[in-house]
């Protein structure tokens, strides 16, 4: 991870993705929405603190006799619930016209959507596009360069409980080893 402020505001069509990535598929088909739903979400925290990206993720609820609702998973990751009557593309298209207005960190927006009317219309409000697929291959390299970086970590210290010890508490099983 860089830093800890974000270095841009990524939003994810919920659904859309869901209906692109093959294996958020056979979950949703499998063992339904909600399911699906946490995968994504779960694919996208390690992503989203990798790149240092606020990321949020939006899912509709158009048909819900619901309010909308943002439930915050990390400091870099939340997902956003629609209220009643309106759509994640109407939402992630008002966000973007409000963003080019506003001077603040992050400096960059982009939209994860395959659906190419909102890419126009995002896009013309100045953000960037990434299509659903771009971003799985993004989030399972995050993954991939998280896995290695943990395992160059591991193989430094060694394989032995005793080389994850705190320095100090090793030299105090050394003094007890050696009866001191």
């Amino acid at each position: 991870m860089k830093s800890q402020s974000p270095e841009a505001l990524v939003l994810v069509d919920g659904y859309n993705v869901i209906g692109a990535w093959n294996n958020l598929k056979i979950t949703r088909d499998r063992h339904g929405l909600e399911m699906a739903r946490y995968e994504l979400v779960e694919a996208l925290i390690n992503y989203a603190s990798h790149h240092c990206y606020k990321t949020k993720v939006v899912f509709d609820s158009q048909y819900q006799q619901t309010p909308s609702q943002e439930e915050e998973h990390t400091p870099f990751l939340s997902v956003y619930y629609t209220a009643f009557s309106e759509t994640a593309d109407t939402y992630i298209e008002r966000a973007c016209a409000s963003f080019r207005n506003v001077y603040t960190l992050p400096s960059r927006i982009i939209v994860a959507t395959t659906d190419q009317a909102q890419r126009h219309t995002v896009v013309g409000y100045g953000a960037e596009w990434m299509s659903s697929l771009k971003l799985q291959s993004e989030v399972l390299a995050a993954s991939r360069r998280s896995r290695d970086h943990s395992k160059t970590s591991q193989s430094k210290r060694g394989r032995h409980l005793f080389n994850g010890l705190d320095p100090k508490v090793q030299q105090q099983l050394q003094q007890l080893r050696l009866g001191l």
